[in-house]
């Protein structure tokens, strides 16, 4: 089904781009759509007839876009950062796949600072 709805975008969009550029531009310089007045159009109607197809296609490529987005995100389940566990990545560790460390059962007994280290060799003078 999106994959027809992919398709049908795509053709509105191609669609659109060719309608946009048949267009007279205000300077006449671009516009492939015209001519004289002898034609089977005037340029009046022809401008009208560009006019309303243009704003239709528009329609139809706003309305295949909400769609297409409406569709793609129905099968994705919606998250929460509270269900994630939350954190941001700043709180996140930085080694994912080590093993946390476990906080001590009982109580701890204080750590006793180290005796101060003796020089090797005796200072100069």
């Amino acid at each position: 089904m999106i994959i027809l709805l992919y398709v049908i975008h795509v053709l509105i969009a191609v669609a659109l781009v060719g309608v946009v550029m048949l267009q007279k531009s205000e300077g006449g310089a671009l516009g492939m759509g015209g001519g004289g007045m002898s034609g089977f159009m005037t340029g009046r109607s022809t401008a009208n007839l560009l006019t309303r197809t243009t704003a239709i296609l528009a329609a139809l490529f706003f309305g295949t876009s909400i769609l297409l987005v409406v569709l793609g995100n129905s099968t994705r389940a919606p998250r929460s950062i509270i269900d994630d566990g939350g954190g941001s990545p700043l709180t996140a560790p930085i080694n994912p796949g080590a093993p946390a460390v476990p906080a001590p059962a009982g109580p701890v007994a204080p750590v006793q600072p180290a005796p101060p280290a003796e020089p090797s060799a005796p200072l100069a003078r």
